[in-house]
């Protein structure tokens, strides 16, 4: 919409991104959920498929980014739209093998650093339908992956320019409250204010999308 190119407005947007993560990490501790040890394991697979797809997202030309992504969209808004939901007893069943959680966890990785748009909610189906953790906690785990992840992606935008910081650290002012009330009040709700509050986002997303969402 303030008419940036779309590998900047993909750069710009990860400050943003980030101070979300880190105030929802501390929203989520506030409320007693500081336990990320399910995190560890998965983290270098995350770290460096999202430094992989930061790459290639800053070495693409605009027009060609832009294309891409809008493609991405539209394969992925079906499943955006569909809001598939882990099942109930996930939670209490033993968790995938590891090279299949690895390899899960790679394609997410590439998608973050590159596009980012949307991924909390394969990150989160990962977390519960493969690591078997429950949403709350999933969710808990989520914001500190996406914390290390954005990290490493902006990193790489900022190598190559492409991140304008005055409207980053404005996006990042309000992504930043949002992430630390938002993340207090989804622990103290637990599952049953988490899924409508996903529900909305997904649809507010994929309107967004609709209408010609930018980077």
């Amino acid at each position: 919409m303030l008419g940036l190119p779309a590998t900047v407005a993909n750069g710009t947007s990860r400050v943003g991104v980030f101070a979300q993560s880190l105030s929802a990490v501390a929203g989520f501790r506030q409320e007693g959920f500081r336990d990320l040890g399910a995190a560890l394991g998965i983290l270098p697979t995350l770290l460096i498929a999202s430094w992989i797809g930061a790459k290639l997202a800053t070495s693409a030309d605009d027009e060609l980014f832009g294309r891409v992504f809008g493609a991405v969209m539209l394969i992925a808004l079906p499943v955006i739209l569909w809001n598939p939901k882990p099942r109930a007893d996930a939670a209490g069943r033993p968790p995938l093998a590891m090279p299949l959680q690895h390899a899960i966890y790679l394609a997410i990785g590439l998608y973050s650093g590159a596009i980012q748009a949307g991924v909390g909610i394969p990150l989160t189906l990962a977390l519960v339908g493969a690591g078997r953790l429950d949403l709350v906690r999933a969710s808990s785990v989520k914001v500190a992956l996406t914390s290390a992840t954005t990290a490493i992606a902006l990193a790489q935008f900022v190598w190559a320019g492409k991140v304008i910081w005055t409207q980053g650290l404005i996006l990042a002012l309000g992504m930043g409250l949002g992430g630390y009330f938002g993340s207090r009040i989804g622990a103290r709700g637990g599952e049953k204010l988490l899924r409508p509050a996903l529900t909305l986002c997904v649809v507010l997303l994929a309107i967004r999308m609709l209408l010609g969402g930018g980077g």
